[in-house]
């Protein structure tokens, strides 16, 4: 049974490093900045026995992610990290600017080589959580929730993708497209056809969802339908060959081409924007499904989708009953910062921060990690 399972079931408090898996030179201090390893050193030989409080807060309203990943890597690395007091909200938790999310205290030699990998778990983690929680938000502007895919595997480096596919189920995506991207929370990844299968098939479109369909018969048949740029011509050609068989048709068109529908009903141009996949060309879609029997198939649309252009969708009442979503995912625009705030019990800082307790932190016990 996976963690999340077990955290789901409320077996275990929080997820550890048989989840999170980390590079054991974080011990060495390969991934510390070589300040915060210098200061360590003199810290152990000339204070002791000092002890400190590090404070780590970010400045938007966000939800948090990776609290459970910065707290199993103190438990981890930290020296003697049972004796280290930790508090901490928790993944999915909706937070304030400037609000604690999370303290740690401690002799500094112990884990104050740390600080700016945490900052660079809650950062990265809490962006994306974030980004994916207001486009789900989005996707439910029109009263009815629809699903949002992760498709963020072609947008960053292949090793985040287990991490980004966890922050993306904290924010509220229920599918993603990379069995990496579910390898801390779900089963498998999820997903049909790519353009190249259209390729291999010349650009036939019944052909290669028949050759997909057969190889994989348990699978809800969605075709994709913008190859050759001519959507509406393209979904019915699949309807009619599958019939009820046909779950969804997706479109993907670029924002450099006008499908061939308006080029045939060139009357309907001038009044809007007609390239990549507009309102007008997914109402037309859904009127011409519709109008031939196949009211059934859903309509899924992906390509450089934002929270605002879903929210612009969603306030037109485009009949859209999936957005697949990526790059926009996976800005980082949430950056934390950690700070000494209390030296042996009392207030010391750098001018401008200060200790903010906070009463919705949980004190957090020590899990050994494996």
């Amino acid at each position: 049974m996976k963690e999340i399972e077990q955290k789901l079931n409320g077996k275990i408090e929080r997820l550890t490093n048989k989840t999170f898996k980390f590079d054991e030179r974080i011990k060495e201090g390969w991934f510390s900045a070589v300040y915060f390893l210098k200061t360590r050193e003199i810290a152990a030989k000339k204070l002791p026995n000092n002890q400190v409080t590090m404070q780590f807060f970010q400045k938007n309203d966000a939800v948090l992610c990776g609290s459970d990943e910065a707290i199993a890597l103190l438990h981890k690395f930290a020296d003697n990290a049972e004796t280290l007091e930790i508090h901490s909200l928790k993944d999915g938790d909706k937070i304030r600017p400037y609000e604690s999310v999370l303290t740690v205290s401690g002799a500094y030699h112990q884990f104050g080589f740390l600080e700016g990998i945490i900052d660079g778990i809650l950062s990265r983690r809490t962006s994306v959580a974030t980004n994916v929680y207001n486009v789900v938000k989005a996707a439910r502007t029109s009263g009815k929730q629809k699903p949002v895919i992760f498709m963020g595997d072609r947008d960053d480096h292949y090793t985040q993708q287990a991490g980004d596919g966890y922050a993306a189920f904290i924010g509220g995506s229920t599918a993603q497209a990379t069995h990496a991207m579910n390898e801390w929370w779900g089963k498998e990844g999820m997903g049909t056809m790519p353009h190249a299968l259209i390729q291999m098939f010349r650009g036939d479109i019944v052909a290669a969802c028949k050759a997909y369909h057969e190889l994989f018969p348990e699978d809800d048949l969605a075709a994709l339908v913008d190859y050759n740029n001519d959507v509406i011509t393209d979904s019915l050609k699949v309807a009619h060959a599958f019939g009820d068989e046909l779950k969804s048709v997706r479109l993907d068109t670029s924002r450099t081409l006008v499908d061939k529908y308006f080029l045939r009903n060139h009357h309907l141009m001038g009044t809007f924007d007609p390239r990549g996949v507009n309102p007008e060309l997914i109402f037309a879609l859904r009127n011409a499904l519709d109008e031939e029997g196949f009211s059934h198939v859903k309509i899924m649309v992906s390509g450089g989708f934002t929270e605002a252009r879903i929210v612009e969708f969603e306030k037109l009442g485009v009949p859209v009953d999936m957005y697949g979503v990526g790059r926009s995912l996976l800005k980082l625009n949430i950056g934390f910062t950690g700070d000494n705030v209390l030296l042996n019990g009392t207030q010391e800082a750098k001018e401008g921060r200060r200790y903010r307790p906070n009463p919705r932190l949980e004190k957090v016990p020590y899990t050994e990690q494996t």
